[in-house]
Formats: structure tokens, C-alpha cells, sequence
């Protein structure tokens, strides 16, 4: 199975569409864009940056409130353009509180799927007290950050599912680089997504699930072949998490693989073309 993996990963960066089919000449003189991965343990959150513009998805439990809400000011955010909680669990949803009390929030997107916890309903009342209906999108909604695009690609059908298969999956362009990032979208979600016939394409995978072995099937890998990889997780989790098996399979598909356990903070900067790295550790 690797060395199939490996033969069609060559196939597809010979033909250089590892990225997106967008003209960097499009993108407006002194763009800029970054992704920060933000360290928050065993739980996700991410901070996108484009021409003055920002998002953020998930922002880790409701203990990680500070971290995350600490990082928005290093970085002099106090307006969030589009706010992603992928799904209702707290590790995604639980910071996001904190991020929201700091932060004036423009647009909010999570999944039809609630949960009835604290951290949710907390998330719920941040969003009313700002006045902000949470919105649902629907595959194939494209919305602009800046200079770049973002197309949310799941879930595709919510209806019985359990919450880590309702994750919101969306890809973010910029100009030839794409950033896919997951959630804890699981295997039955990735084959639903693959059968919609998304183009998931991209530089830069953020993998489901912290690295579990239920997300990042083989099918889902070889559309998406990445260059890069995250994996948000916390050192000695009880999880296990990154599995063996999904290490293992990013590694034979040549994917240069990135963990916030080991790396801290992850910067990301796109020109257009390439992408430069940085970490905190």
C-alpha cells in the first residue's frame, strides 16, 4: 500500500497541483497570510491571518481560554472576522469563550449539531452577548479572508452522527499554497467528502482527530497529498495520540510532519507559492 501511496504522490507533484490551480499573480502587492497553530495540549487551534484579516478554528478546551485569548493580543487581534468552532466538543469549542471575550467577532460558524455541555452553551451565550447568529454552512459555501479563500467541504449529512463526524472541514487558497484543516473528522466523514467529489488537494493537511487511527484513511490521504503536516496533541496523552498507523502513513507519502507536542506554536507563512516554517520550541 506505501509504495502505491508513494508512486501516485510522485505522479501528482510531477504535475505540480499539489497546491491550489489559483494565479499568484492575483494576489494583491504586500499580501501576507499566516497560519498559527496555537499549542494547546490535547485539544485544536488555529489563527489565520490575511491582508489585516483574521479567523480562527477551535480554540482548545475551556482551560486553554487564556492561552488562546493571550495569543490573540501578542498578535494585536481584537477583531475576528470569521470565528470556525468545528464541532461542539470542548477541546474545540471550550477556549473559544476566551477568544470571544476578548475579541469582537463579525461572523460565527459551527455545525447544526449542539452539545449540552457548559463549554457549548458558554460558546452559545458569547456569541448572543455579541449580538451574532451562529451560522451553518453548507458544502460548497466559499467566504473571502483577505486575499484568500476559504470553501467549507464538510460535514456533507450530520443527521445521526456522532459529534466528531460533524465537524465543519473547510480548505483556505492562497494563491498556489491551501491549507485543509479537518476537525476530528473521522474516516466515514472523510469517504462521505471524497464522494462529494471536493477538491481536497492541498499544501498544508491539518490532521483529524489529534493523529487517531479513525481519521487520515489511506483514500482521504491521496487526494489531499500534503507537503506538510500538524498534528495538534499533547506530550504523553492518554489517547495515544499520533497513532503508530497514522504516522506511519503520513511518512510513507513523504509528508514532513509537524506536532505541537514537540514544536510548540506552529507559524506558517504563505507568498503565494511556498511556505516558510516557524516554531515556538
Amino acid at each position: 500500500m506505501s509504495k502505491i501511496l508513494n508512486m501516485l504522490m510522485a505522479f501528482v507533484m510531477s504535475f505540480g497541483i499539489s497546491g491550489s490551480n489559483v494565479n499568484p499573480s492575483d494576489i494583491p502587492e504586500n499580501s501576507n497570510f499566516e497560519v498559527h497553530f496555537i499549542d494547546v495540549g490535547q485539544a485544536d487551534s488555529a489563527l489565520i491571518e490575511c491582508d489585516g484579516e483574521t479567523m480562527m478554528i477551535d480554540g482548545g478546551n475551556v482551560a486553554d481560554s487564556n492561552v488562546v485569548a493571550a495569543y490573540l493580543k501578542k498578535e494585536d487581534v481584537t477583531e475576528l472576522n470569521y470565528v470556525v468552532c468545528s464541532h461542539a466538543h470542548e477541546d474545540h469549542v471550550g477556549g473559544l469563550s476566551g477568544a470571544l471575550s476578548v475579541t469582537k467577532a463579525d461572523n460565527i460558524y459551527a455545525p447544526k449539531t449542539e452539545a449540552n455541555t457548559k463549554a457549548y452553551k458558554n460558546f452559545k451565550k458569547k456569541a448572543e452577548e455579541q449580538n451574532v447568529e451562529i451560522k451553518h454552512p453548507n458544502v460548497g459555501d466559499e467566504i473571502q479572508l483577505g486575499s484568500s479563500t476559504v470553501e467549507f467541504l464538510g460535514p456533507v449529512d450530520e443527521n445521526g452522527k456522532d459529534l466528531n463526524s460533524t465537524s465543519i472541514v473547510l480548505k483556505i487558497t492562497y494563491g498556489n499554497t491551501s491549507f485543509l484543516f479537518t476537525g476530528d473528522a473521522e474516516s466515514n466523514e472523510e469517504a462521505e467528502i471524497l464522494n462529494s467529489g471536493a477538491d481536497l488537494k492541498s499544501t498544508v493537511l491539518k490532521v483529524g482527530h489529534h493523529g487517531s487511527r479513525t481519521s487520515t484513511s489511506y483514500p482521504f490521504l491521496r487526494e489531499v497529498m500534503p507537503q506538510y503536516a500538524v498534528i495538534s496533541v499533547e506530550k504523553g496523552n492518554s489517547y495515544g495520540h499520533p497513532n503508530e498507523e497514522t504516522l506511519s502513513k503520513l511518512s510513507d507519502a513523504g509528508v514532513e510532519v509537524y506536532r505541537t507536542d514537540e514544536s510548540g506554536d506552529i507559524v506558517m507563512t504563505s507568498d503565494g507559492n511556498n511556505i516558510s516554517i516557524t516554531t515556538s520550541k
